[in-house]
């Protein structure tokens, strides 16, 4: 009778196998890989494990109850061992890290800006416009064409050859260093 019992729980366990894991995956943070050996640990427990002498109920509802609670000590054994290998973890660090770039790294920010409105100021009209347009105003290359009254190929022409002059002349700054 109690190998009865357990085939049922088999049973039901590989008809939602694949519902089970995608339980289990939400369980277990969209980690799937995780997900499926605690299906398989499921399966272990639900094969081994002695079913007691009263009636299950909803057999389905028990195949979820016992992978949701392998997830649950799954997850608690993680956060126990996190802890015991990041002793300072639960600590407030002593210094805080400040999140605005450094002095230098703002001082070579503004030396690249200048840089580029220079690189920007040499360049002919059209293709100045039309780059600034495109990646300030976020214009689309046929609306540039209407503005500036040319192609849609001649857009794409001008902003290539506005960014390839842009980046030569960054990088030939940066040769001269």
């Amino acid at each position: 009778m109690r190998r009865d019992r357990a085939s049922v729980l088999i049973r039901i366990f590989q008809e939602n196998y694949d519902h089970l894991v995608r339980f289990l995956t939400r369980r277990m943070g969209g980690d799937a890989q995780r997900a499926a050996d605690i299906a398989q640990d499921t399966y272990l427990r639900l094969a081994s494990a002695p079913v007691s002498e009263g009636k299950i109920d909803n057999p389905r509802a028990y195949v979820y109850r016992v992978a949701g609670n392998l997830a649950i000590d799954c997850i608690r054994r993680e956060k126990r061992h996190f802890a015991s290998s990041h002793p300072d973890a639960g600590q407030v660090p002593e210094q805080v890290e400040d999140p605005k770039p450094s002095p230098e790294i703002t001082v070579m920010g503004r030396q690249q800006l200048a840089l580029i409105d220079r690189a920007l100021e040499r360049l002919p009209e059209n293709p100045r416009r039309a780059l600034l347009m495109f990646r300030v105003d976020g214009f689309s290359h046929a609306r540039i064409a209407q503005e500036l009254g040319v192609s849609e190929s001649m857009v794409a022409k001008y902003i290539a050859r506005a960014l390839q002059q842009c980046r030569d002349e960054l990088w030939q700054a940066d040769q001269n260093k």
